[in-house]
């Protein structure tokens, strides 16, 4: 029986007294990509902060390999193997490149995957090394979003959450970034990707979510969905 990496059980979340996530049910399994997706104001980014503590449940339960993480706050999240690269980036602007991955270092919690040191994620990304004693406010939208991946990579995840990684960056620069989840996915880490771009999430994930108005609407492997059998259309408007 595969691993689930990440799960979400009949979760329900609110801001205020709206209720944004409802009953919301998933599986992430190990070493795989699940693509989530849905138009502006689904619930996507809100399950992505459910997941890593950033928001508390009002309902449901979160398990990450098998162990309960429902109540924890984020920093214990962390700890246990749950990286962010949040929508709009989020970087330290006033420090270097170098610093910004410096202070989301942790330690590899297993030996399955090779550690992520400052020297890896240099290698990965050729440009930031370049840079790396650059003030990360001064680097372009696509270095930007470069240093937001090496620096979630820095803490040595387990799991890879990743909002809206090719917002507001120009189409050469979302295929390196793509290029680099790609390999991130071949080097069996399990990968939470949310996207505004069906094309972009069918082309690489193992599995597919779509909210739509905070309840899951389809739950179906890429393959299966990539042979038109299913109307996404209702779902996520123009496809």
């Amino acid at each position: 029986m595969a691993t689930k990496a990440l799960t979400l059980h009949n979760v329900d979340a609110y801001y205020g007294d709206s209720h944004v996530l409802q009953k919301v049910s998933f599986e992430l399994g190990e070493a795989r990509m699940l693509g989530l997706l849905g138009r502006n104001g689904a619930g996507k980014s809100t399950c992505m902060n459910v997941s890593v503590g950033l928001l508390s449940p009002r309902g449901g339960s979160i398990e990450l390999f098998g162990e309960p993480v429902t109540t924890l706050p984020p920093e214990m999240i962390s700890a246990r193997g749950v990286a962010l690269v949040p929508q709009g980036r989020r970087i330290f602007k006033s420090l270097t490149v170098r610093e910004n991955l410096i202070v989301a270092a942790q330690k590899p919690r297993d030996n399955k995957h090779a550690p992520w040191t400052t020297e890896t994620v240099f290698s990965m990304f050729p440009r930031l090394s370049e840079r790396k004693h650059q003030m990360a406010a001064h680097l372009s939208g696509g270095e930007q979003q470069m240093l937001a991946i090496g620096r979630a990579l820095m803490g040595n995840p387990r799991v890879l959450l990743m909002d809206e990684p090719s917002e507001g960056l120009a189409p050469q620069i979302v295929a390196e970034v793509m290029a680099t989840i790609r390999k991130l996915k071949e080097s069996g880490l399990s990968i939470v990707l949310v996207e505004q771009s069906p094309k972009l999430v069918f082309d690489i994930a193992d599995d597919i979510v779509i909210l739509n108005s905070g309840r899951i609407a389809v739950t179906e492997s890429a393959a299966k969905l990539r042979d038109g059998s299913t109307d996404l259309a209702q779902h996520l408007g123009v496809f």
